[in-house]
């Protein structure tokens, strides 16, 4: 399984350096493409765990001034 995130940022917001360095801190690997970052899974997450890595994210977020979108896929 893979969360992938899209940020969109905010000039009243964090800086991207802060937030990237929030979500390396979760895990997630910067990456190129249609998303930002990716966190792999070492197991096949459930929604359960998915909801609950979500949380997590918009905790670490909070107060950064930015919108952030996920997505958690099969491998």
């Amino acid at each position: 399984m893979k969360t992938y995130v899209l940020l969109q940022l905010n000039s009243e917001g964090s800086n991207f350096s802060k937030v990237a360095e929030t979500l390396e801190d979760l895990g997630f690997e910067p990456i190129t493409g249609e998303y930002d970052f990716v966190y792999e899974w070492d197991k096949n997450a459930t929604v359960k765990d998915s909801l609950w890595f979500a949380d997590r994210i918009q905790a670490a977020l909070k107060g950064s001034n930015i919108f952030f979108r996920i997505e958690t896929v099969p491998d």
